[in-house]
């Protein structure tokens, strides 16, 4: 029963983040691209940042519950008197989450900050610039949590 819960938040955290990013890729940006540079990049600053740290959190809790999960299976295996081995796709979930934060921490840290700064100074090209970025790294990171849930439902 705890793992199924482990599990659950485990996959919800995942959805979070993936549809998310799903949803302002595909749907918001293509919509906020009508408006004016001053207007869009305003919309699209306060969108993100709430969206970024609610990221931030299901990443926490993507990262806990993974080494959860892994962690138990291993203890069940060692009381078995068996040995653990990480499936393939595990392994290849875990890495590939580990680059998707690498991507993550640079689009809050580096992009957001650049975008949220132009749009305090009114700075629009500068603003279209870190949102270009955004959008980039966006569709890099939206792409292999597409491919890592591949994996792992298709074996």
């Amino acid at each position: 029963m705890l793992y199924a819960a482990i599990k659950f938040v485990h996959v919800m955290a995942v959805i979070l983040w993936v549809g998310g990013m799903l949803f302002a890729h595909c749907f918001l940006r293509p919509a906020a691209a009508q408006l004016e540079p001053p207007v869009r990049l305003r919309l699209m600053a306060s969108v993100l940042g709430p969206f970024l740290n609610a990221v931030l959190a299901a990443i926490v809790l993507i990262l806990l519950t993974g080494a959860a999960m892994i962690g138990q299976e291993a203890s069940q295996a060692a009381q078995t008197g068996g040995a653990f081995f990480m499936p393939p796709s595990w392994t290849l979930m875990a890495a590939g989450g580990i680059v998707m934060t690498a991507i993550y921490g640079y689009i809050r840290f580096v992009l957001y900050t650049r975008l949220a700064a132009a749009v305090a100074a009114s700075a629009w090209p500068a603003g279209g610039q870190a949102m270009a970025g955004i959008r980039r790294w966006v569709g890099v990171n939206l792409l292999l949590g597409i491919a890592i849930v591949a994996v792992i439902f298709m074996g």
